[in-house]
C-alpha cells in the first residue's frame, strides 16, 4: 500500500480555478500549458502524482516538478516557462539596425531595377555584404531572419503610403475665401425665401473620361436557381469617352450641365453663354472654380471681357479642388444613373446624361458644406 504523501495540498483561488478549468481543455493554448494545467488541477482535486503521470503520459518526476514549482512559487509561475536566455544573440542590435537602414533605402540608389525591396532581394543584398559590412554574424541571414528583423520594429519601408505636397503658397487664404463664401451663400438661403439673390453663387466644374460602353451581349435578367444577380459578360466594346461640364446653383441646387466630347475652352464658354441666357443681366454670376486652363485661358478672358461685372471667379487653391462642392454633385451622377451604364452609341451615353441633369432638376436638392469648424491643433478646418 502506497504511502500518504507529504507535500502539501495546493490551495487554488475562485480566479485560479476558473483559468486551470478553462486551460486543460484548450483547444488553442501551447500543448505543454495544457499539460501543467491538468496536472495541478489532478492535484489539486487529490489525485497522486503517479496517477496524474499517467493521465498525462508523463514521467513521476516531470509531473512531481510542476507540482513543486506551483507550491513553491504558485500557479501563474508553474504553467509559463520562465524567460531565459542560454547566450547571449549572434545578431547584434548593430547589425539588426544596419538591416533596417538598408530596408528604408530604395534598391536603385544601391544599383538595383527595383524600386522597393522584397524580402527575398533584401535577405539576397544582406548576405552579399554583411562582411564588408562588419556584421559577419548575417552572412547566412535568411529571408525568415530578415523578415523577424523588420517585424520588430514599426517602420514599414515595404509599403508606398502617397501625400498631397502643397505646392500653393497662398493655400490657407484661398481656403478661407472659399469658406466665407459657402458661409455667406447658407446666410442668403436663410434670408432670401426663395428669391433670386443679386449675387448668384455657382460651384463649376468638369468631369471628364466618363466611358461610352457598349455591350457586346444582352444582359440577362436574375433567375431563380441560376443567378439572383443582373448577369453581363465580361467582354465589352469601348465608343470614346466625353466630359461633363456643369455648374450647380448653390441656393436653388439647379445644374445647367454640357457633354462634350473635350473640355476646351470653347466648350466652357458655351457653358458661360448658357448661364449669361439663364439668370437675369442684372445678377452677379459668382463663380466657384479651379484653376484648369480652360478657365483661364485667352479665348476665355476674352468673352470674360465682353461681360463687364457679369461673372466674378473664386478659384481654389492649386490641389485644392475637393473644396468646389460640385464634386459632390458629381458623386451622386456616378451613384445614381453613371452607375454601371451601358450604351450602343456615345449619343445616347450623352443622351441619358443630360436626362440624368433634367430628373436632378425636377427635384433639386441644395448642396452645403455641413460643418465648418476650426481644428484645435493647426488653423486648417474641419468638414
Amino acid at each position: 500500500m502506497a504511502g500518504k504523501s507529504k507535500r502539501p495540498r495546493l490551495v487554488l483561488t475562485s480566479e485560479e480555478q476558473k483559468q486551470i478549468r478553462q486551460l486543460r481543455e484548450s483547444q488553442t493554448e501551447p500543448w505543454r500549458e495544457v499539460q501543467r494545467a491538468r496536472i495541478l488541477w489532478g492535484y489539486h482535486s487529490g489525485q497522486s502524482v503517479a496517477e496524474i503521470a499517467r493521465a498525462v503520459k508523463m514521467t513521476r518526476k516531470s509531473v512531481a516538478k510542476w507540482i513543486a514549482k506551483a507550491l513553491a512559487m504558485g500557479v501563474g509561475a508553474a504553467l509559463k516557462d520562465t524567460y531565459h536566455r542560454p547566450k547571449a544573440p549572434v545578431i547584434t542590435e548593430e547589425a539588426k539596425a544596419w538591416v533596417v537602414h538598408l530596408a528604408c533605402s530604395k534598391p536603385k540608389e544601391l544599383g538595383y531595377a527595383a524600386e522597393v525591396w522584397t524580402r527575398k532581394s533584401l535577405a539576397r543584398h544582406v548576405r552579399e555584404h554583411a562582411v564588408e559590412a562588419g556584421h559577419p554574424a548575417l552572412s547566412q541571414a535568411a529571408k525568415a531572419t530578415v523578415q523577424r528583423i523588420l517585424a520588430a520594429q514599426p517602420l514599414h519601408p515595404e509599403k508606398v503610403k502617397y501625400y498631397l505636397e502643397r505646392r500653393d503658397p497662398d493655400f490657407m487664404a484661398k481656403l478661407r475665401e472659399i469658406l466665407l463664401v459657402y458661409r455667406e451663400v447658407d446666410l442668403q438661403n436663410g434670408n432670401g425665401r426663395g428669391l433670386i439673390p443679386k449675387i448668384v453663387t455657382l460651384s463649376v466644374d468638369e468631369k471628364p473620361g466618363v466611358q461610352a460602353i457598349a455591350h457586346t451581349a444582352p444582359d440577362l435578367p436574375p433567375v431563380p436557381g441560376k443567378h439572383a444577380t443582373v448577369a453581363r459578360d465580361h467582354e465589352n466594346k469601348r465608343l470614346g469617352t466625353c466630359s461633363i461640364l456643369a455648374a450647380l446653383d448653390l441656393h436653388s441646387g439647379h445644374v445647367v450641365g454640357h457633354v462634350e466630347r473635350r473640355h476646351r475652352s470653347r466648350e466652357f464658354i458655351a457653358l458661360l453663354k448658357d448661364l449669361d441666357r439663364y439668370y437675369p443681366a442684372e445678377c452677379t454670376l459668382r463663380l466657384v472654380l479651379d484653376n484648369h486652363s480652360a478657365h483661364i485661358s485667352k479665348e476665355t478672358r476674352a468673352f470674360l471681357a465682353s461681360k463687364p461685372n457679369r461673372f466674378k471667379y473664386v478659384l481654389t487653391p492649386t490641389h485644392g479642388s475637393w473644396l468646389n462642392i460640385v464634386e459632390t454633385l458629381f458623386g451622386k451622377m456616378a451613384r445614381t444613373f453613371l452607375r454601371h451604364v451601358r450604351v450602343q452609341s456615345w449619343e445616347e451615353l450623352r443622351n441619358r446624361i443630360l436626362k440624368g441633369i433634367e430628373e436632378i432638376n425636377a427635384d433639386p436638392v441644395v448642396h452645403r458644406w455641413k460643418s465648418l469648424r476650426p481644428s484645435p491643433r493647426s488653423n486648417m478646418v474641419i468638414f
